[in-house]
This record gives structure tokens, C-alpha cells and sequence, in this order.
């Protein structure tokens, strides 16, 4: 017996947002502006209530907060974001046979098969029912035989819903929506689309493939296929990353070389704090630095695999030292570990005749309980 494709995309609604409102239920029902806290940064996340004076992510925040003044403006908490995505991730998980995690608020799941036991539209159902009771977030899904139409159904569906496009309705589906709701169309494409009148999925449709490979190449030829309703790629199993990483950019272009070493080191002793946590040792460092002229240069190097600050600490001092040598203006400064796995960091410990193990072990305790910055080098409290 043969099935048809069952495909699921779940994705957690202003996922950011709604992290914040479980914390503090005063912000329910206001406008939120999630991002950098200074006018040169960008809105990360924002609310519905935001949305409609035409805020969005990745506008600058002065921009956003022209525009709705009255605005409720928060820092970015990445912890926080993160242990919420790692609990739906965990019931997704528990409850999938393949799930593929596109980003730390979005999912795809194969439910193929499923309909002789459960009924999948009832079983994402009661998936999607289960994370809200447990999890206390909204979350949408779509579900068709194909991850395009599921992603877009999903966003048809938001906030806070459920849609199942039925096999055989998918190009009746997408038709009357416009081209930007396409996976891949982005606003340059978007553009060029419309320059050539096309501005619904059912236009697309109704065009000979030969023409958008004309228009657009290889991705006309892409998107033509998506606007059919024709998506074959398989949900890939999810894999945990294989890098960490942090960036700064400064509210001010800065020189302040002891600034830069000082920023340095708080984000050492971060990243190599996440990796113990997560039980991950890294075998490869990267610093990154941009300058004030947007020139942007990386130097990495491979080292033996931990998650000891100690170990990390004299690499990044070396690789900065290489990197930095223009002695101009710097806008933004990011460190990265990568070539994780699985480990205990205290393989790296017990080379050492001072007892790190035991060191780290109580410094990551106190961070735990009370804040990880309330115990770091004297240094990175500087950053």
C-alpha cells in the first residue's frame, strides 16, 4: 500500500514576542519592538499589534520606533529563547518520526504513512495542542504533501491556527496569493516579477516554464515549479549544529583596543559557558572583524577540542593579535567555536595541574543560579 505525502510545517508564532509575554503578562496586547535597544540596531522580532504601523524584522530601530512611538522596546535574550525552543523541540521530537528543525521557531515534520493509524491532520492536531498546554506558546502549522505548500499554508493559517491543503488542491490553494508569499521570492525578485506584471501565484501558473527561466534562470525555473504546487525535497532528519558563535556591533565605531580585548573576552567565556551546558566541546576558533568602511575579515585556527575559557582564551588573544592591524575604526567584533561534538569538557581539564574541573564546575553553578554575568573576569565586565 502507497501514501500520499504527508508533510507538516509548524512554526511558533512572533516567537520572541510571545517568550516575552510569558514572562511578563503586562505585555500582552501591546505593541513590541524585540532587537537592539540603540537607533543603530535592528528589530529582530515584533508583535501583531506592531505589524500594523508596518514594522517589521530587519528594520532599523529608529525606523520602528518612528513609527509606533508607543512601542514597548526589549533586548534580545538569546538564553531565553533558546531554552523554549529546545522544549518544543524536545516534544516535536518525542512525538515525530522525522522532524527537520529549519530555524530555532520553525519545523518541518513527515507524517507520510500515519493515516493508516492516526489521521495526520488529527495527530499534528493534537501535537499542536500539546505544545500549547505545555509550552504556553502559539504556534500555526500547515499541512499538505509538500514542504512549499505547507510553509505557506502555515503562514495562511497564522496566528495561532491550523490549515490542511487536500492533495489535488494545491495549485487552487496558492493561486489567488501573491508571488512573495513563494519561498525564495525575495523583495528583489519580487520586483522583477512585478515588472513584468506578475504579481499572483495563478499568473505564474499559467506561464510556460521557458519564460520565467528567461526572466529569472535556474530560480524562475524554481519558483515556477512552487507556484505548481510541485516540491519534491524530503524533510531531512535534524542534527544538532556543529558551531556557536556572537557578534557585537558597536553603537560607535570604535579603536579602543583594551574595548575590543575586553568584549572579546566576555564572548569567550559565553560561548565556552554554552558549550559546557550543552555538553559540546569545539576543535576550531574564528574571530571576525568588521571595520567602519564594511570591510569585513575572519581568521580561524583548529584546536585541540574543549570548552575550558583557559584553553579558548590564549587563541582568541593570538588570533586578534594577527587580525587586528589596520588600526582603523572597528563597527563589529564576533567569535565563533566550531567543529563541535559531543563531549565532556573535563577531557581537556585534567591535563592541568590546577583542579579546573572542579573550578568550572562552580563557576557554572553560580551562573546557573544566579546570572551568567555574575561571576566572569574582571576584564570582560568592561564589554
Amino acid at each position: 500500500m502507497t501514501f500520499s505525502r504527508a508533510i507538516v510545517h509548524m512554526d511558533l508564532d512572533t516567537f520572541f514576542v510571545s517568550c516575552e509575554r510569558l514572562l511578563d503578562s503586562r505585555l500582552e496586547g501591546r505593541p513590541i519592538l524585540i532587537g537592539g535597544m540603540s537607533d543603530r540596531g535592528v528589530v529582530a522580532s515584533c508583535s501583531y499589534e506592531a505589524r500594523r504601523f508596518g514594522v517589521h524584522a530587519a528594520m532599523p530601530m529608529k525606523m520602528a520606533r518612528d513609527r509606533c512611538p508607543d512601542a514597548v522596546v526589549i533586548k534580545a535574550n538569546s538564553a531565553t529563547y533558546s531554552k523554549y525552543s529546545r522544549l518544543v523541540t524536545e516534544i516535536i521530537a518525542e512525538a515525530s518520526p522525522v522532524y527537520e528543525k529549519s530555524s530555532i521557531d520553525e519545523f518541518y515534520i513527515d507524517f507520510t504513512g500515519m493515516d493508516k493509524y492516526f489521521g495526520t491532520l488529527r495527530y499534528a492536531s493534537e501535537l499542536r495542542q500539546r505544545i500549547l498546554r505545555e509550552t504556553g506558546l502559539p504556534i500555526s502549522f500547515g499541512l499538505s504533501q509538500n514542504k512549499t505548500v505547507s510553509k505557506i499554508a502555515t503562514g495562511e493559517a497564522k496566528p495561532n491556527n491550523q490549515i490542511k491543503i487536500e492533495v489535488g488542491e494545491e495549485r487552487n490553494f496558492l493561486a489567488p496569493l501573491s508571488v512573495r508569499k513563494i519561498p525564495m521570492v525575495g523583495i528583489k525578485t519580487y520586483q522583477t516579477l512585478c515588472n513584468l506584471g506578475v504579481r499572483k501565484i495563478q499568473t505564474i501558473q499559467e506561464m510556460p516554464v521557458e519564460m520565467m527561466q528567461s526572466a529569472l534562470g535556474e530560480n524562475g525555473v524554481s519558483i515556477w515549479k512552487k507556484a505548481q504546487g510541485l516540491d519534491l525535497s524530503p524533510v531531512e532528519q535534524y542534527n544538532e549544529r556543529k558551531s556557536i558563535s556572537t557578534e557585537r556591533t558597536f553603537e560607535n565605531d570604535t579603536i579602543d583596543v583594551f574595548k575590543l580585548k575586553s568584549v572579546l573576552v566576555a564572548m569567550a567565556e559565553h560561548l565556552a559557558f554554552q558549550l559546557r551546558k550543552e555538553d559540546k566541546v569545539s576543535g576550531c576558533v574564528t574571530i571576525k572583524i568588521r571595520y567602519a568602511d564594511f570591510q569585513t575579515y575572519t581568521l580561524q585556527k583548529q584546536i585541540p577540542y574543549t570548552a575550558a575559557d583557559h584553553d579558548f582564551l590564549p587563541v582568541v588573544k593570538e588570533l586578534f593579535e594577527k587580525i587586528y592591524q589596520r588600526r582603523l575604526l572597528v563597527r563589529l567584533i564576533g567569535l565563533r567555536y566550531s567543529a563541535l561534538v559531543a563531549g565532556n569538557h573535563q577531557l581537556r581539564l585534567f591535563d592541568d595541574a590546577v583542579d579546573y574541573a572542579s573550578l568550572y564546575k562552580a563557576l557554572d553553578h553560580i551562573r546557573l543560579r544566579y546570572g551568567e554575568r555574575s561571576v566572569m573576569r574582571a576584564i570582560g565586565m568592561n564589554s
